[in-house]
C-alpha cells in the first residue's frame, strides 16, 4: 500500500472520528500516530508523538496566543462591548436600520479583539438583540445580523485565528494582520450595503432610528477611548514595527486590565476569573494544535498534499476553478466544525495546492478565513447559528435561518473581490513589509 493511499485512509478516518464526536484534538493526533506508524514504524512514531509537544512549545510566536486572548476576554468582562454598540449606533442614527448597522461595527470591533466568532455571536446577541427587538426590527434581521456580523472579527486584527494560520502556513503574523484589514473592513462595508438594501426593500423589517445631535454623538464616541487604546497598541504597535506581535499582546493586555480596574469595571474575583478563562482557552486551542502538527507531521510524510497538487495540475483546470473547488469544500466543512479546527487540518494539505496554482500563502490564509466562517452561518447548520438560539430560545430556528441569507451575499461577495481583486490583501503587506 502506497503512503498516499496511507494519507487518503487516514483523512476518511480523521472526519469520521469528528462526525463520532470524537474531540478534534484527539482526532487528530490519533489519526497522525497510527498512520505515523503505519508508514515509518511504531518507535519512530512514539519519538514524534513525544517530541511534538515541546517542539510545539518551543515556539516563541505561540507565546502571542495567551496574551490576545487574555486582552479580549478582560475587554469582554469589562464591559466594553457596549460601549462599542452604543458608539456605532450613534455613528448610523439617524437613517433607517441605524441598530443593524450599529452591530455590524460593534460586532467587527468587538470580535477583533476578542477574536473568536463564536465568543462575539454570544456577547452581541445579548447586548444587540434585546435593543432591537424593543425598537420594533424584525427577529429574522436582528439575529442575522448579530451571526453574520460575528464572523467578521476574526479577519480585522489583531485575530487569535491568523496568528494560528501564520504558525501552521509558516507566515509572517505582521504580515498576515495587515493583509487581513482591508478585507476586513470590506467586509464590514458589504454588510452595511446589504442592511440598506433590505431596509429599502422591506422598510417595515427596520425602523428609523432617532436623529443624534453633535454633542450627544460626541459623548458615545467617547466610550471608545478603551477599545481605541487597546487597538493602537496591538495593532499600531506591530505595524509601525515599534513592537513584536508578542510584545504588542503582552503591552496590550496588561493596559486591558489597568484599564479595567481604573474604570471599577473589573474586580480582582474578576481578574482571577479572566486569567482562569484564558488558561482554560489556551490550554485546549495549544492541545489542537499539538494533535495538528502530529497529523501534519504525517501528512508530509505521506506526501500526499504533493501527489494532490500534481493530479490537479494534470487536470489542466484554470487556477480559480481550483480556488473555487476549494471555497466550497471549507464552506461545507464550517457545517460542523470551527474555523482553528479546519484551518489546522486542512492548511497543510491545501496550501502547497494554493501555492502551485500561483496564489501567495499570505493571499490564500485570507481567504481560508472567509471561507471557514461563512460555513459557520450557512444553513443547513452554522455554529454561529446555534449560539444564537441558546441565548434566544424563544426566537424559532427557522427565524434565525432565514435571517442570516442576506447577509451570505456580503460574504460570497468579498470572497469575489478576494479572486478578483487579490491587491486588496497584498497591497497593505507590500507596503509595510
Amino acid at each position: 500500500m502506497s503512503t498516499q493511499v496511507i494519507g487518503l485512509i487516514a483523512m476518511a478516518g480523521l472526519f469520521g472520528l469528528i462526525l463520532l464526536r470524537v474531540p478534534v484534538a484527539i482526532a487528530m493526533g490519533l489519526t497522525g500516530l497510527l498512520g505515523y506508524a503505519a508508514i515509518d514504524g511504531w518507535e519512530t512514531a512514539l519519538i514524534t508523538a513525544g517530541s511534538t509537544p515541546y517542539d510545539l512549545t518551543d515556539k516563541y510566536a505561540l507565546t502571542v496566543v495567551p496574551l490576545f486572548v487574555l486582552m479580549g476576554v478582560v475587554a469582554s468582562k469589562a464591559g466594553m462591548s457596549k460601549e462599542l454598540y452604543r458608539a456605532a449606533n450613534a455613528l448610523f442614527s439617524g437613517f433607517r436600520g441605524a441598530l443593524a448597522m450599529g452591530t455590524v461595527g460593534a460586532c467587527a470591533g468587538f470580535g477583533a479583539i476578542c477574536g473568536s466568532s463564536l465568543a462575539t455571536a454570544a456577547t452581541m446577541t445579548r447586548v444587540a438583540v434585546p435593543e432591537m427587538r424593543r425598537f420594533g426590527y424584525d427577529e429574522r434581521m436582528a439575529t442575522g445580523v448579530v451571526a453574520s456580523g460575528g464572523i467578521l472579527g476574526v479577519l480585522i486584527p489583531p485575530s487569535v485565528v491568523l496568528v494560528i494560520y501564520a504558525i501552521i502556513a509558516e507566515e509572517g503574523v505582521p504580515q498576515l494582520f495587515a493583509a487581513a484589514l482591508l478585507p476586513g473592513l470590506a467586509g464590514a462595508a458589504l454588510h452595511i450595503v446589504v442592511i440598506a438594501a433590505v431596509a429599502f426593500v422591506q422598510p417595515n423589517r427596520m425602523p428609523r432610528s432617532a436623529w443624534m445631535g453633535f454633542r450627544e454623538r460626541l459623548s458615545e464616541f467617547g466610550g471608545l477611548w478603551k477599545m481605541a487604546i487597546l487597538f493602537t497598541i496591538a495593532v499600531g504597535g506591530i505595524y509601525s514595527g515599534f513592537m513584536t506581535p508578542t510584545e504588542a499582546a503582552a503591552v496590550a493586555a496588561f493596559v486591558a486590565i489597568i484599564i479595567a480596574f481604573a474604570t471599577r469595571t473589573m474586580s480582582w474575583r474578576g481578574l482571577l476569573d479572566s486569567l482562569l478563562e484564558t488558561a482554560w482557552t489556551t490550554g485546549m486551542l495549544f492541545v489542537i494544535v499539538i494533535g495538528a502538527f502530529l497529523f501534519s507531521y504525517f501528512m508530509a510524510l505521506t506526501q500526499l498534499p504533493n501527489a494532490i497538487t500534481e493530479y490537479v495540475g494534470a487536470l489542466g483546470v484554470q487556477p480559480w476553478v481550483v480556488i473555487l473547488m476549494l471555497v466550497a469544500f471549507y464552506v461545507a466543512l464550517g457545517f460542523f466544525l470551527d474555523a482553528i479546527s479546519m484551518i489546522l487540518i486542512t492548511v497543510p494539505v491545501f496550501l502547497p495546492l494554493a501555492e502551485a496554482v500561483g496564489y501567495s500563502g499570505i493571499w490564500f490564509g485570507i481567504l481560508v478565513l472567509v471561507a471557514v466562517e461563512v460555513g459557520m452561518i450557512t444553513p443547513p447548520v452554522g455554529l454561529n447559528i446555534f449560539v444564537i438560539r441558546a441565548q434566544m430560545p424563544d426566537i424559532a430556528l427557522g427565524d434565525v435561518y432565514r435571517g442570516i441569507v442576506p447577509f451570505l451575499a456580503a460574504h460570497f461577495g468579498l470572497i469575489a473581490i478576494l479572486l478578483l481583486l487579490p491587491q486588496i490583501a497584498l497591497w497593505l503587506p507590500a507596503r509595510l513589509y
